[in-house]
């Protein structure tokens, strides 16, 4: 496999394999771009749910960063699950300290399996601290509505929460439409000048974990390879599509996406 750049993905470990670094690492590596990461938190889950989280200490995450980002050519990185407002300070700072600009902020809060993943007091420091220093930022609907401060679940407040997080410092957002009960899903892209809506018919399937990691990760990969913002995320999304389409079941519960697929864009 010939790379077309590399990423970093900073965020949880599942250890079912679904969601979390390792659905990152796998759509880095089937979007042909070389996965760096650092771990933010191990988790014992598997597809019945979320059994246990234990945080990786600050300074842990911190080594961790700074190996990666000193030494191999990182074009593009992604936030996933950070728990905890140190570090979520922590993680500001070495970004900061490493001028990385393509950066995209997947703000996990809530589980699919609908267990919490972010203390309530972290909420403000990933808006104060994270939020400026993202390319983009991609909410769900029930993580826009926490971001923005108001219910969100129709397009007009989907615009509403974009553009309010846009004010809050991010260079464009992506409000995920997935949440909603629809046929017919929209996402919401807003880039501080021009709305765009993306819309797809919902797919019958219960093997959705890992959609919001994949996305954004599938996202982050496009921006490393040199994609403008806009194209990266078309792309995203339509490789979400095409693994969605086919996801699967290893285990008793709900299964994830299928990350082992090849887009049309890199088929040759």
């Amino acid at each position: 496999m010939i790379y077309r750049a590399t990423a970093l993905t900073v965020a949880g470990s599942d250890s079912g394999g679904g969601a979390g670094i390792q659905a990152d690492l796998k759509t880095f590596a089937a979007l042909r771009v070389f996965g760096t990461s650092a771990v933010t938190a191990l988790t014992a889950q598997n597809s019945l749910g979320v059994h246990h989280v234990e945080t990786v200490s600050p300074e842990s995450v911190r080594r961790q960063m700074e190996a990666v980002l000193s030494d191999f050519p990182v074009a593009a990185a992604k936030t996933g699950m950070v728990a905890e407002a140190r570090l979520i300070e922590v993680i500001a700072d070495v970004f900061e300290a490493f001028s990385v600009a393509s950066l995209v902020v997947d703000p996990v809060m809530v589980a699919t399996s609908g267990d919490a993943l972010l203390d309530e007091g972290a909420e403000e420091t990933l808006r104060s601290r994270l939020l400026p220093l993202a390319a983009l930022v991609t909410p769900n609907l029930p993580e826009a509505s926490r971001l923005a401060g108001f219910p969100v679940g129709d397009v007009p407040s989907m615009e509403a929460a974009a553009r309010r997080l846009v004010g809050l410092g991010a260079g464009a957002a992506l409000v995920k439409g997935g949440h909603g009960t629809d046929p017919t899903v929209t996402d919401l892209f807003f880039d501080g000048s021009e709305v765009r809506l993306f819309r797809y018919r919902r797919l019958a399937t219960v093997n959705t974990h890992g959609t919001g990691c994949t996305l954004s990760a599938a996202i982050a990969a496009e921006l490393a390879a040199g994609l403008p913002l806009p194209k990266a995320v078309e792309r995203g999304l339509a490789y979400l599509q095409l693994a969605l389409r086919h996801g699967f079941r290893p285990g008793r519960g709900a299964g994830p996406v299928g990350h082992a697929v090849v887009p049309s864009w890199l088929e040759a």
